[in-house]
């Protein structure tokens, strides 16, 4: 699978170990590539996950990524959310704000119930404001506080 437009990370030394870490916390993943440099260490490499390519390089320089870049996780259930959000947020990693959190590497990551998009485009906007009230109250997303904010409850 190719993809038209495909995510590039800039590492300082820990590209090899990313790809590593992002095939050990989505299941359907692989490493597709990868080419060492002198050290021995990932110098470039490609992976994918659920069928969106990564490339990843290590720059050998510091570099620090935004938080104006995320990668969105969609998830149907919220043992799905709760899974990613585990694994990601571990080891280093930081939970954030509305479903963000970031990974122990400084990636930014989404990680959203596809239910979320449903609550907050109901067309009863009333309803539709109280999901977004919750979702903004939350660090991980909890479905069922949605649905009880969505609902009145």
């Amino acid at each position: 699978m190719s993809n038209k437009v495909t995510p590039f990370l800039w590492f300082s030394s820990e590209a090899g170990e990313a790809m590593d870490f992002y095939c050990s916390v989505f299941k359907n993943s692989k490493i597709i590539n990868t080419m060492k440099g002198p050290d021995g260490k990932v110098f470039t490499g490609t992976l994918e996950i659920d069928g969106q390519r990564i490339h990843v390089l290590n720059t050998r320089h510091k570099t620090e990524f935004l938080d104006s870049f995320s990668l969105m996780v969609s998830c149907e259930t919220q043992a799905e959310v709760d899974e990613y959000w585990n694994k990601l947020t571990a080891d280093g990693g930081k939970e954030s704000m509305c479903g963000w959190c970031v990974d122990k590497f400084g990636i930014s990551w989404q990680i959203i119930p596809t239910a979320l998009g449903k609550l907050m485009g109901d067309p009863d906007r009333e309803k539709a404001n109280r999901a977004i009230q919750a979702m903004l109250s939350m660090r991980k997303i909890i479905i069922a506080d949605l649905e009880t904010a969505f609902n009145g409850i």
